[in-house]
């Protein structure tokens, strides 16, 4: 049985004021953290970003738009295809406005990948160890 989910995707990347181009997408599950799923966006074998996102709204993402803050998500058609349409913002420039960056990639990938999470661990059906957590923090202060 596998411990996690992982599946690499190619999607579009565009950053700024610039056409889309392609990278990779690491998309990977760990049932320890059972309400996040991680994404590292990687170019030539170098890290451009890794971020940390709630799986009910990467979920809800391909039916909807959600997020309010630094992340927002919501479906886009594009052809005879459908997208998720990933923005993220980021650090604040020093002209005072914030990185800011958006991500295209397939739909229906990113749904088989949370269909897999969702075999692993059903939604409704996460645990997390908090009594766990609590006696770390307090054996820590």
């Amino acid at each position: 049985m596998k411990s996690f989910v992982h599946k690499t995707l190619v999607v579009e990347l565009q950053a700024g004021d610039t056409e889309r181009f392609p990278v990779l997408a690491h998309l990977s599950y760990d049932p320890s953290d059972p309400f996040a799923v991680t994404v590292v966006f990687t170019l030539d074998g170098r890290v451009l970003a890794r971020w940390q996102l709630d799986r009910e709204m990467v979920t809800e993402g391909l039916s909807r738009p959600v997020g309010i803050g630094d992340v927002r998500l919501r479906p886009q058609a594009r052809g005879v295809g459908r997208e998720l349409r990933m923005e993220f913002l980021g650090e604040a420039r020093a002209d005072g406005g914030r990185h800011h960056a958006v991500v295209f990639a397939w739909a229906e990938a990113v749904g088989e990948f949370l269909t897999e999470t969702h075999r692993m661990v059903p939604p409704g059906c996460e645990e997390v160890g908090v009594d766990d957590f609590l006696a770390d923090v307090l054996a820590n202060s």
